[in-house]
């Protein structure tokens, strides 16, 4: 089997939307339980990312929720794309407004800016990720390039598949993720 980035991409695009709006509800509870698994303490801020309903991404609204609910005072942001090839972290609160960039994606207008190193906890969203801990996101590298300035953050992923063995073409600057959630189990790496 292929196991290239761009193959898996489309493997997974595919097998993602192909999962009825039922049984993703029942897979997000179950990602929900799994991530009540873990010991959040210490944890201060969280990078988080609104789903992309048109791509089946897992409710990552629940696990913020989860989050707000057992950390009192936690900063949450969302990633905003830059005019460069970057993106940035911004706070939001009950009264921020959002907009949709050019790729479909729900993105913060807010003005307060949360730098890297100093968040948490990252939601990275991703297709699927491999038994090491790398994943295959949508390609276009924003998200690896932000998290190589997050020197303190744990990085989750959440996925409604099993890990694959291995991606077979990572390169020296993708970072794997602390920690894989899938609807069965909790991986760490």
């Amino acid at each position: 089997m292929d196991n290239t980035k761009a193959f898996l991409r489309a493997t997974y695009k595919q097998k993602r939307l192909a999962i009825s709006s039922k049984e993703r509800l029942k897979l997000d509870d179950l990602l929900l339980l799994q991530f009540q698994q873990i010991d959040f303490s210490g944890i201060h801020s969280l990078l988080t990312y609104w789903p992309m309903a048109a791509m089946g991404e897992p409710n990552t609204h629940l696990f913020s929720g989860y989050l707000r609910h057992m950390i009192p005072g936690l900063t949450i942001a969302y990633p905003r794309t830059t005019g460069t090839e970057d993106m940035e972290a911004v706070i939001i609160d009950e009264d921020t407004v959002y907009d949709t960039n050019k790729w479909g994606i729900t993105e913060p207008r807010g003005e307060q800016i949360v730098p890297a190193s100093e968040i948490d906890l990252v939601f990275a969203p991703l297709l699927i990720f491999d038994q090491r801990g790398y994943r295959v996101g949508y390609g276009k590298g924003y998200y690896d390039r932000f998290l190589s300035n997050c020197t303190n953050a744990a990085i989750i992923g959440f996925s409604y598949f099993e890990p694959i063995r291995e991606i077979t073409d990572t390169h020296e600057f993708d970072l794997p993720l602390t920690i894989g959630i899938t609807p069965d189990k909790l991986y760490e790496f």
